[in-house]
């Protein structure tokens, strides 16, 4: 499958690693793709990703990522997010399934970061209301990239991630990624406000981070 990543940080390559590990035909959005050598939001330089990539994958613009891909995935900062998918422009995002794993952290008054999302909204229904088209699903937001792409690799996977979104088959899609990814326990928790429970969760994360030194973490839902 073609696919198109919307940002170039750690999450951003990580993610697009194992996509091309899977098969799949990887483009990397970035403000300024001429930019290679730059590091990237706490991941490497492009270069070296494109370098460990082997030939199976390109950096391009917002634009022609969002272009190229069948699926989209937004892995900027959740504050960006909206700025970078209008360069993307809606032409190019038309309707297709976006991936949203961001979170609206704010570090301006110190840290831990505070949480942008509330009881009243949240970073998936303001890109959703921002561009209707789109089938907005939010995943993925409550774990760290390590985690994202190798669920087994924490208590053999038993573990929850959890989807939102309002088209069904737009959620059952993203399962189908998910479950590439060795994910087992996929919980859908309802349409796009939905995702206010996982993106406020990420306060608690945060917290548990600090408190174990360590952000290979996650929960599970016993039922």
């Amino acid at each position: 499958m073609k696919i198109g990543i919307i940002g170039s940080g750690i999450v951003a390559q990580t993610l697009g690693t194992k996509l091309v590990q899977l098969g799949h035909d990887v483009a990397l959005g970035t403000r300024d793709p001429g930019k290679l050598d730059d590091k990237k939001g706490f991941g490497g330089s492009l270069r070296d990703w494109l370098a460990n990539a082997n030939g199976k994958a390109k950096v391009v613009s917002f634009r022609d990522a969002a272009t190229h891909g069948e699926l989209l995935i937004n892995a900027t900062h959740g504050q960006n997010s909206i700025d970078a998918l209008k360069l993307a422009g809606d032409d190019a995002l038309g309707s297709k399934v976006l991936i949203d794993v961001s979170n609206e952290l704010d570090a301006s008054k110190g840290l831990p970061p505070r949480v942008g999302a509330s009881q009243d909204s949240c970073l998936a229904e303001r890109l959703q209301a921002a561009f209707p088209k789109v089938k907005v699903v939010k995943s993925l937001n409550t774990i760290n990239c390590g985690v994202m792409v190798e669920p087994k690799a924490l208590a053999g996977g038993d573990h929850s991630v959890f989807v939102s979104g309002n088209d069904a088959a737009a959620k059952a899609a993203v399962g189908e990624l998910l479950k590439s990814f060795g994910w087992t326990d996929i919980l859908d928790l309802g349409d796009v406000s939905s995702a206010r429970g996982p993106e406020m969760y990420m306060a608690l994360w945060l917290r548990l981070w600090g408190a174990t030194k360590t952000g290979t973490i996650n929960i599970k839902v016993v039922r």
